[in-house]
């Protein structure tokens, strides 16, 4: 069965996506595929976070009324990256910890200020 325009959205068919693109088409929502390509990953993650909190926040709402939520969700995490880049984010861990043997320019500046 292809969708289209005028055939309702499920959420059986949403769960079988797996790519960024797939879910952007899905929703029917515009995209820059260059855009997407660079962040997908952050994208992906970001739309990941905002899906678990409609759903604890919204659990007893239609199908179509999720999917909408999903569809806003998606939007949301997309525009994220378009104003703010990963490392701004921090969404992965790599970019929460601070490895223990690294010591920033900042805190040299700071130490060599207090001399």
């Amino acid at each position: 069965m292809t969708v289209t325009d005028t055939t309702p959205k499920t959420l059986a068919q949403f769960k079988t996506l797996t790519d960024a693109e797939d879910y952007l088409q899905f929703f029917d929502i515009e995209y820059d595929r260059d855009f997407v390509n660079i962040n997908r990953l952050h994208i992906l993650k970001q739309f990941s976070l905002l899906i678990s909190e409609v759903d604890k926040a919204f659990p007893d709402v239609s199908e179509a009324e999720k999917l909408e939520k999903y569809r806003l969700a998606l939007e949301e995490a997309y525009e994220v990256f378009l104003t703010s880049s990963p490392l701004e984010t921090k969404l992965f861990k790599v970019f929460q910890t601070k490895p223990k043997n690294f010591v920033s320019l900042d805190d040299l500046s700071k130490k060599a200020e207090a001399k």
